[in-house]
């Protein structure tokens, strides 16, 4: 799957089977465009989810004289953490760059929840006056504890000192602790129905996540400016009812996690292939994707 074509060029070449780059590209097209059917018929089980998971990497793309930093977009429906019976399916889109239109054009369509990370591309698509039915967007846990973890790591700390580095932080390794609370919770709810799993976060984590917020407050407050946690706890603050949405609706999911999966492979992908040939290659790469990711 990872192979690049020249690479497959040269080992038909070791078979005694002269087929050149350009000739097995050929072949990846006419195979492509056969598929297409089978992609549309993807894209609408994907995008018939009452819940997305949304995310995207880069992907560098051959331009005149130098490689562009392209993207590719991935939409993932998995309704199995909350006990849905529905096939697990990734769609896959490339673009030339990561402007919010891209993201604005693939989900024009849609109006359930997309679970993601806070990129502000997909903004507009939250709002009534420019999406006929919005969507509702529920933000990755993951990414916030993240943003504590890398301030709370004792190891990385104990190295860094050796080299003058700083202190871990206190207040995010606090917010690390309470955030493992709540994964806690969510290990013992995955793959139950939808309102087995709301009635338990009102009961356990709805007390533990409203403490957290007004525990970040406060503390917010006594921080200088110069404090390296007040960016994880504004990037939550400022966008809270997104990241709370998860106790209203037990659908959700606490991550954006499955997205990221879905996105691993591109990234093995990358140390062999290197760039995509053209925007046309990466076009042709993400309907693959989505093939093989229905057929695994």
């Amino acid at each position: 799957m990872h192979s690049p074509l020249n690479r497959q060029s040269t080992r038909f070449k070791c078979e005694g089977l002269e087929l050149s780059t350009s000739t097995l590209a050929d072949q990846v097209g006419y195979g492509t465009a056969a598929l297409l059917p089978i992609f549309d018929l993807i894209e609408a089980h994907v995008f018939a989810a009452e819940r997305l998971f949304g995310d995207d990497t880069t992907i560098p793309i051959q331009a005149k004289d130098k490689c562009t930093t392209g993207r590719i977009w991935t939409y993932v429906r998995d309704d199995r953490s909350y006990g849905g019976a529905a096939a697990p399916a990734a769609i896959y889109y490339a673009s030339s760059d990561r402007r919010g239109e891209h993201p604005q054009k693939h989900l024009a369509g849609y109006g359930g929840i997309l679970q993601s990370d806070c990129y502000n591309g997909f903004e507009p698509l939250s709002v009534a006056e420019k999406k006929a039915v919005p969507i509702t967007f529920a933000f990755c846990h993951a990414h916030a504890r993240r943003k504590f973890f890398e301030l709370a790591d004792i190891q990385k700390s104990a190295r860094d000192r050796k080299r003058k580095g700083k202190p871990i932080s206190p207040i995010a390794l606090e917010a690390v602790q309470r955030y493992d609370a709540l994964f806690e919770i969510e290990r013992e709810i995955n793959g139950l129905s939808a309102e087995e799993r709301l009635a338990a976060r009102q009961e356990k984590s709805k007390p533990l996540f409203d403490d957290m917020h007004a525990w970040l407050k406060r503390e917010r407050a006594t921080l200088s400016k110069s404090s390296e946690v007040i960016e994880p706890i504004d990037y939550m603050l400022k966008r809270w009812d997104g990241f709370a949405r998860f106790l209203d609706d037990g659908r959700i999911c606490l991550t954006n996690n499955t997205a990221e999966r879905a996105l691993r492979g591109i990234a093995l992908g990358r140390r062999n292939w290197t760039f995509a040939g053209s925007q046309r290659g990466a076009d042709r790469a993400a309907i693959m994707l989505s093939v093989i990711a229905a057929a695994a």
